[in-house]
């Protein structure tokens, strides 16, 4: 389990500024639900002055997701477009009092979200729109832009530290490669500009490759692990259904104290279909029930899925 921060905790347990604003002047989407974040974040701004009098996010990912779209929204609020645009992703973190390393890339999609939101307002196109052939790590939408802007603000200098401040490479690990290329490359410039030192750059040739086994996340805080599980080495589709079904009942009393439920609908390849009830519907809390649905699952698997909700299966 991560060790956050009361900060952290308090804005993710009593987030400020969340949910839709009708008038938004600009609005900024980056993650994807399928990817298992997405942050929608709208401002609203006073023409005259260009100061940012509002702000509201929506937000799909985990508590640190959240806390860090919260914090966001109160960083922005009362500071001109150009006072805004000098937030980085560490000053998020620093706002919340720090970020756990894995959790980095919760206050890099506030950052994104931002300038996204900006370019929106002023009419421009944002830069991360890109075709699909563009993205590095497809299984989480990241651009080579948005690795470089990473790279540059926190001089990263490891794998280790990309994924965790970007989530690329964290899923199927076939990116490792052209992620290397990318870091290496940014690196040498950063080297050529005077802000890294040449020892402190990425060296390919020294590189530890990442292996083809999947990252698998930590348990999830929902609810305490099942002492002593093994998962087989290679699951029949029987098999599966059957430990996912387990690792959901597993995690019910949790939800029913909640006053929700999640109920195991399809399965396809490496895809649970779920179907959130109760209060775990359409409220804040849902994504965090279902990244611990899903961290539970891969627990019990012992591999990567994806856990997506459905709506009004019968």
């Amino acid at each position: 389990m991560w060790d956050y921060t009361e900060k952290v905790k308090d804005y993710f347990f009593n987030p400020k500024n969340s949910g839709v604003l009708e008038d938004a002047d600009g609005v900024g989407d980056v993650g994807a639900i399928s990817c298992g974040d997405a942050l929608r974040l709208m401002i609203k701004v006073d023409k005259d002055s260009d100061v940012i009098v509002n702000a509201k996010f929506q937000t799909f990912g985990c508590g640190s997701a959240i806390a860090s779209s919260s914090a966001l929204t109160e960083m922005i609020i009362g500071k001109t477009i150009d006072e805004a645009m000098t937030i980085t992703n560490q000053d998020i973190a620093d706002f919340l009092g720090g970020l756990p390393p894995e959790k980095m890339h919760c206050s890099v999609m506030g950052y994104e979200a931002l300038r996204a939101a900006v370019a929106n307002y002023k009419g421009e196109e944002w830069e991360d729109d890109h075709e699909e052939g563009a993205l590095i790590c497809k299984c989480f939408g990241v651009d080579e832009g948005m690795i470089e802007r990473a790279v540059r603000g926190n001089r990263l200098t490891t794998m280790e530290q990309v994924t965790h401040y970007t989530k690329a490479g964290g899923g199927c690990s076939t990116c490792a490669e052209a992620i290397e290329e990318v870091l290496a490359k940014i690196n040498a410039r950063m080297v050529e500009e005077g802000i890294l030192s040449a020892s402190e750059a990425f060296d390919p040739a020294h590189a530890l490759r990442r292996s083809a086994k999947p990252h698998q996340p930590k348990v999830s805080p929902l609810a305490p692990a099942a002492p002593g599980h093994q998962p087989p080495a290679k699951l029949t589709t029987l098999q599966k259904i059957k430990l996912i079904e387990q690792a959901i009942e597993e995690l019910r009393p949790f939800l029913h104290a909640d006053g929700g439920d999640c109920q195991l609908v399809d399965v396809e390849g490496d895809v649970v279909y779920v179907q959130l009830s109760g209060s775990c519907v359409g409220c804040q809390m849902a994504s965090v029930t279902l990244n611990g649905v899903q961290e539970r699952l891969v627990e019990k698997l012992g591999f990567l899925v994806r856990v997506v909700p459905v709506k009004n299966h019968h």
